[in-house]
């Protein structure tokens, strides 16, 4: 059966040469993880996703693949090592480390990063609710500590409790919207002031130090981050208490 069916050019990306045309690549690929098999009929749509998205399917004699646009106009070898992982993941292979590597060194480029994180902003939707909740105003909260520990020259960026409560997060920087949100769990009474405070200034350092890149390899919380994350007064008491709150609350979502 043919290998060469279906290109889709939904992109708003530069449709990708004839020579590299990742059909070809997800035949050859499908043939070495599936020798015993006939080549079924490849269809390779690109996609407005809002992150560096892809998709795989096999029914029948249709092979899918749905990959984001923002890849489409990656080099052969970072296309050929997201089929790789995808047709390991989709016939429960282990993913090889070269193809790993290769696929999380192109998304770690800096040119890369800042197109995704424009594509986010614009297609992705950040969702949270009011800064002002029923027993923290997290505005107020956010300029105490940039005048302790900022000087007052943080510029502040969206602010607002999580919609759910999360059982595993109490906390992020989202880059892309330029947005600090608290799991709402601490919104509570019960909830000391100094433990919601140690968490905004967790989430304040990642705008004073950025994600670092290194290869393929992705550092959140650098040195630098570590280092001045121990200026925070009280952080021992507010770290124990931070784990009193998520073991309790783990405890009663059982």
């Amino acid at each position: 059966m043919s290998a060469g069916s279906v290109l889709s050019t939904n992109t708003v990306g530069p449709i990708i040469p004839e020579t590299v045309a990742p059909r070809v690549i997800y035949a050859r690929l499908f043939a070495s993880h599936r020798p015993n098999l006939p080549v079924p009929e490849i269809s390779v749509e690109f996609r407005k996703y809002a992150n560096a998205s892809a998709q795989i399917s096999l029914s029948k004699d249709l092979l899918r693949i749905k990959i984001a646009d923002t890849l489409a106009s990656a080099p052969e070898d970072v296309h050929e090592a997201l089929a790789d992982i995808l047709l390991s993941k989709l016939f429960r292979k282990p993913v090889a480390a070269a193809s790993n590597r290769r696929y999380r060194q192109y998304l770690n480029r800096h040119d890369i990063r800042e197109n995704l994180n424009r594509v986010r902003s614009v297609r992705g939707r950040k969702r949270f609710d009011a800064p002002s909740g029923q027993h923290y105003d997290l505005v107020e909260l956010f300029e105490a500590l940039n005048f302790k520990y900022f000087f007052g020259l943080m510029q502040r960026p969206a602010l607002g409790w999580s919609v759910q409560i999360s059982r595993s997060l109490l906390g992020h920087y989202d880059p892309s919207h330029h947005a600090i949100v608290l799991n709402r769990i601490m919104d509570r009474p019960d909830v000391p002031r100094l433990a919601v405070e140690y968490v905004m200034f967790h989430e304040m350092l990642h705008l004073r130090h950025p994600t670092e890149h290194r290869g393929s390899r992705r550092c959140v919380h650098t040195p630098a981050f570590k280092k001045e994350e121990k200026s925070f007064e009280g952080w021992r008491e507010a770290k124990a208490l931070l784990k009193t709150l998520m073991s309790r609350a783990f405890r009663d979502s059982r």
